[in-house]
C-alpha cells in the first residue's frame, strides 16, 4: 500500500509541476507588466524592479498553487484511469477512499502553505511593497533641475539656478505666500536630506527676507533647514493581526481575507471532486475531463467572489460547507456507488 500511495503522489508531483511553471511564468509577466507602470511615476533601476517582483511573489504563488493542485489531482487520477490502472486497484479490492486519503495529506500541507502565506507573508510583503513605492514617489518628487520655471517643494515655490555634479544646486530662491506674510529665500547652496521618510531642504550661506503690512525683516544665515515640508506616506506595521484589524483600506481587506481564506481551503475540500472528475470510464466519459476541470473552478470562484456581497464574512462558512456537501453527494453517487 505504501508503494502504491507512492506511485499516485509520484504521479501527482510531476503533472504538479509540469502544470505550476507555465502558470507562475504567466502570472509573473503579468504582475511585472503592472510594475512596469510604475515607471511612469518613479525611476527604478533592475534591482528595485526585482525587489518590487520579490515583494509581489506570495501574491502570484497564493494565486496559482490552488488551482494547480486542483487540475494536477484529477489529471494524476485521470491518467490512472486511461492506464486502466483504478480498475485493477478497486479489482484487488481498494476502496475509492484510499485515493481520497492518499491525496489528503499534500492537500493539507498546501492548505496550511497557503494560510501562512496569506494571513503572515502577504501583509509583511504588502506594506514593504507599498513603504517602498512611497519612498521612491518621495525621491522623485525632489527630482530638481536648474530651468526657467519653478517647482513646488511643499508650500514653498522653489527655484534652482545650477545643478551640481555633486547632487547639490547653486543659487537657490524659495518664496511662501500667505494671507499675512509674504517670505523669500535665497541661498548660494542646497542639499535634499531624507531623514528615515522625513524629507527636508538644507540651505547654506544665504539670505532670507520677511514682509507683512506691519513689518519687514531681513536675517542671513550660514546653515538652514526648511523641515517636513513633504513626509513620506510610510504604513506602520507591527504584526498581521493589527494589519488584519485596521480599519485603512477596511473593505478591500475583508474582500481580501474572504477570497484568501476560501482559495486556502480549496485543495483540502475538493477532494471529493478531485475523485469524482478523475476517476472515469475511459471509454464513456474522457472528453467530458476538462469540461468538469473548468466548471467546477468556475464554480468555486465564483461562488467566493459572488456571494461576498450579500453574506459578507458568513460567505466563508456557506461556501466551504456547501461545496464539501455537494462534493461528497457527487462522489457517493459516481464512485461509491459504483466501485
Amino acid at each position: 500500500m505504501e508503494r502504491l500511495r507512492k506511485y499516485i503522489i509520484s504521479n501527482l508531483s510531476i503533472l504538479f509541476l509540469s502544470i505550476f511553471l507555465p502558470l507562475f511564468a504567466i502570472a509573473s509577466v503579468i504582475f511585472l507588466i503592472k510594475l512596469a507602470t510604475y515607471t511612469a511615476v518613479i525611476q527604478l533601476s533592475l534591482w528595485e524592479m526585482s525587489k518590487l517582483y520579490f515583494f509581489v511573489l506570495p501574491e502570484i504563488l497564493f494565486y496559482t498553487l490552488p488551482i494547480t493542485f486542483f487540475i494536477a489531482a484529477v489529471l494524476s487520477i485521470f491518467k490512472l484511469s486511461t492506464d486502466n490502472e483504478i480498475v485493477v486497484l478497486f479489482s484487488l479490492g481498494i476502496r475509492p477512499n484510499f485515493i481520497i486519503k492518499t491525496l489528503f495529506r499534500p492537500a493539507l500541507l498546501l492548505s496550511i502553505l497557503l494560510s501562512f502565506n496569506f494571513f503572515i507573508l502577504f501583509p509583511h510583503a504588502t506594506v514593504l511593497s507599498s513603504n517602498f513605492i512611497s519612498y521612491k514617489k518621495s525621491q522623485a518628487k525632489f527630482n530638481l533641475s536648474a530651468s526657467e520655471f519653478g517647482h513646488s517643494f511643499g508650500n514653498w515655490l522653489l527655484y534652482v539656478g545650477t545643478n551640481n555634479p555633486d547632487g547639490t544646486y547653486a543659487d537657490v530662491f524659495l518664496f511662501n505666500k500667505d494671507k499675512k506674510e509674504e517670505i523669500l529665500i535665497s541661498a548660494k547652496k542646497a542639499e535634499i536630506i531624507n531623514d528615515s521618510g522625513i524629507l527636508r531642504l538644507k540651505l547654506s550661506d544665504g539670505e532670507g527676507y520677511s514682509y507683512s503690512k506691519e513689518k519687514f525683516s531681513q536675517i542671513n544665515f550660514e546653515i538652514m533647514h526648511i523641515n517636513d515640508t513633504m513626509i513620506t506616506d510610510l504604513t506602520k506595521y507591527r504584526t498581521p493581526l493589527e494589519y488584519w484589524k485596521s480599519e485603512d483600506r477596511k473593505e478591500s481587506k475583508t474582500h481580501m481575507f474572504i477570497t484568501d481564506t476560501l482559495l486556502s481551503i480549496f485543495p483540502i475540500i475538493s477532494l471529493f471532486l478531485v475523485a469524482s472528475i478523475g476517476v472515469v470510464h475511459v471509454r464513456h466519459q474522457k472528453g467530458r475531463v476538462y469540461l468538469y476541470l473548468f466548471l467546477g473552478v468556475l464554480a468555486y470562484y465564483g461562488a467566493t467572489l459572488g456571494l461576498q456581497g450579500i453574506l459578507a464574512f458568513y460567505t466563508i462558512p456557506v461556501v466551504a460547507i456547501t461545496w464539501l456537501i455537494v462534493t461528497y453527494i457527487i462522489y457517493r453517487k459516481k464512485i461509491v456507488a459504483r466501485f
